[in-house]
């Protein structure tokens, strides 16, 4: 067992991960990536919104999800509010004037819902795109009343608020591209709704592409931080795979004060069964 091996055994015993099923075992139906990921030891999953162009599915749809996490003995712990094609090229409807907004508003309350039917506590809102003749301060103005509302939402099912930094390179037109940006829209929300329910989801992958320097974003922000996603660099692939020293960056989320869960959200080289070799012992993903 090499250096690496060894720092992540240590790791497993302290950090919780959790496998996002959106970019994980896609090579299934929707409703048999639950049982999957229990097959490969996980007991907690997250989601991007699983209908990318429907922000109110019938409950038929609702409850065959539930059923399958349910039956899995998976607890879903992550929840994107609707934001469009994802993989595609949206990054969210919130800040987007006109139909876009209407979707995420409609979506708001189901997704709440629905977390609160699970026992997820963690709701997701990406921001959305730049677009092309509309004023950037029009967009914020738009983002920060759409993300009050959802805030109010999730804080009625006892949920957070996430708020994520994507990288630039993948996502040109997205606004928040460093976690200062994001924390800064973070402590806008709260400041807005008084609820201090709004927090920072802080993914590794997207701030290293960004160039972010990741201890000192972890020193700043992990107590900001509600929410953490993982995947290596350059290639978004299991961590071991890239360059990125993950074990010594979830050593030090641990000793920042952050204890919540840790997102698997990077692209198999594969099936995505065989693509956690970097753990060593699968049970203890709890």
């Amino acid at each position: 067992m090499d250096r690496t091996d060894q720092r992540f055994k240590r790791a497993e015993r302290r950090e919780r991960f959790d496998v996002n099923l959106s970019i994980l075992f896609t090579e299934l139906p929707l409703l048999q990536r639950p049982a999957a990921a229990a097959a490969a030891g996980f007991t907690a999953v997250e989601l991007w919104w699983p209908w990318p162009r429907d922000p109110t599915p019938g409950r038929a749809e609702l409850d065959a999800l539930r059923a399958a996490l349910e039956s899995a003995g998976t607890r879903l712990v992550g929840l994107n509010f609707y934001a469009g094609e994802l993989p595609g090229p949206d990054r969210g409807a919130l800040s987007v004037p006109g139909e876009e907004s209407d979707r995420f508003r409609a979506n708001v309350e189901v997704a709440a819902g629905f977390a609160e039917s699970v026992g997820c506590t963690a709701l997701n809102a990406l921001y959305g795109n730049r677009i092309g003749g509309v004023d950037p301060a029009v967009q914020d103005a738009l983002a920060l009343e759409n993300l009050a509302l959802a805030a109010r939402a999730a804080d009625r099912v006892g949920a957070t608020l996430l708020v994520e930094a994507l990288g630039a390179a993948e996502s040109p037109h997205y606004p928040l591209v460093s976690a200062a940006a994001a924390v800064e829209v973070v402590e806008r929300v709260d400041k807005t709704t008084g609820l201090d329910n709004a927090a920072f989801l802080m993914d590794l992958y997207h701030l290293a592409r960004n160039g972010e320097d990741l201890p000192r974003v972890i020193d700043t922000y992990a107590a900001r931080t509600g929410h953490v996603q993982i995947a290596d660099v350059p290639g978004r692939g299991a961590p071991g795979t890239g360059t990125l020293e993950l074990p010594g960056l979830l050593d030090r989320l641990r000793e920042a004060g952050y204890d919540g869960w840790i997102g698997l959200e990077y692209k198999p080289d594969g099936p995505s069964a065989a693509s956690f070799g970097w753990l060593t012992d699968h049970r203890t993903h709890r």
